[in-house]
């Protein structure tokens, strides 16, 4: 079978990676715009199934065709979220499979064509969202009741790679990692809606720590709308639902950091005119000069981790059920843990299209449409860690300090 990946930028090598040791695939076609970052990365392994062909391929009959000419069983979109939407199209006529990482709501109005042409589109199939939503599905499969859920992730440089004042590093686009730190929040607490102001997710009330086994302690700061889980996990029903949040973490004294920058106006997107007749917006200004500055070197490594806490009853006992998830920089391909927790899913989905093991047609849900089981046990053949943690008795749904 052939694959075709659209875009080959970090997490589109690693899709190309995974795919290439597949069985089921015999060729893999890349396109992006500007294929000199792929084609270097290909040239440092043994990848004998993959093309690449330079091509801006956004138009709907280019991207149709690029589909048919490349006799594709499955594409695997690794686009900015905002520019995968025309390959859905084009895959929902072309009547080809469709695959990526972002938030299924870029599809939206695309249920009805794809199951008309009995197309299959599999979104959110990336880390966060993707990893989070299947886990997340398997613990709270193992509550009868539910009163509380807390999702965690991050990416972070492991603590030898911690060589600047952040103790933090890029394994992804700098610009939107600035701009989710003045993102809007939305959590449940004691059983109402809390909405937290973008500027205030780093205040002291807002912040809070957890314990990752073999990591250590944590900064966890909200992140985006936890409240969307309710309705997306079916728990708009269940009148015990007390707690629910979304966090992400980095190494401890990051969030006193951002809390100085966001009060100074260091996110802000107003332009600043300067002297010389130019002007660039402060954020902006961070990304550039930053972004060389926060790079990780050859032989150091990020570690990408989730953690999915869920607590409430089953057989009418107490219990918390937690899931933790860390995976390691690769560093003999020079993959990036946040790369292959991104790529390695995508390309997983699109296997498990190929062999019938996800089936259907129109806009699915890993959360429904993925077997989770399934999917935890490939990702433990590609080295991620995996662990299962149950305490019994009344839990504590305070988060820790």
């Amino acid at each position: 079978m052939n694959a075709l990946v659209i875009g080959g930028g970090l997490q589109g090598k690693a899709v190309v990676h995974d795919l290439s040791h597949s069985p089921l695939i015999e060729q893999i076609t890349v396109v992006d715009i500007d294929l000199s970052s792929i084609r270097s990365f290909l040239k440092q392994g043994n990848y004998p199934k993959v093309k690449t062909l330079e091509a801006n391929a956004l138009e709907h009959n280019v991207l149709v065709r690029l589909i048919q000419d490349s006799q594709s069983h499955i594409v695997v979109c690794m686009l900015p979220a905002d520019l995968s939407r025309p390959v859905a199209e084009a895959c929902v006529e072309a009547g080809v499979p469709f695959v990526n990482t972002s938030y299924a709501h870029w599809l939206e109005g695309l249920d009805k064509p794809a199951k008309k042409k009995g197309v299959l589109l599999l979104p959110e199939m990336g880390f966060d969202p993707g990893v989070d939503l299947i886990l997340a599905r398997i613990a709270l499969d193992e509550l009868d009741v539910v009163e509380g859920f807390y999702s965690y992730g991050g990416g972070i440089p492991e603590l030898a790679a911690c060589d600047n004042p952040l103790n933090y590093k890029i394994t992804w686009t700098f610009d939107g990692v600035l701009k989710a730190y003045v993102r809007p929040a939305r959590l449940l607490k004691k059983g109402r809606p809390v909405e937290i102001p973008g500027t205030e997710i780093f205040e002291e009330e807002n912040v809070h720590t957890i314990e990752v086994p073999e990591v250590g302690r944590l900064e966890a700061y909200p992140n985006g709308d936890a409240t969307h889980f309710i309705e997306i996990f079916n728990l708009n029903k269940s009148p015990d639902l007390k707690e629910m949040g979304r966090f992400a973490t980095r190494w401890p004294g990051h969030c006193a950091f951002w809390r100085v920058m966001v009060k100074l106006g260091f996110l802000e997107d107003s332009p600043v005119q300067l002297e010389d007749e130019c002007s660039i917006s402060p954020r902006r200004f961070l990304v550039k000069f930053l972004e060389p500055r926060l790079q990780f070197k050859e032989n150091e490594r990020d570690i990408a981790l989730l953690r999915i806490k869920v607590w409430g009853k089953k057989d009418r006992q107490y219990r918390t059920v937690i899931y933790d998830l860390i995976h390691y920089r690769d560093l003999k391909t020079g993959l990036f843990a946040m790369n292959c927790a991104v790529g390695f899913t995508a390309s997983i989905g699109a296997q498990m299209i190929l062999e019938g093991a996800i089936s259907g047609s129109g806009v699915l849900s890993p959360i429904t449409a993925v077997n989770g089981r399934r999917f935890l046990d490939e990702l433990k053949r590609r080295g991620f860690r995996v662990e299962r943690h149950v305490r019994e008795g009344i839990p504590n749904a305070a988060p820790e300090r």
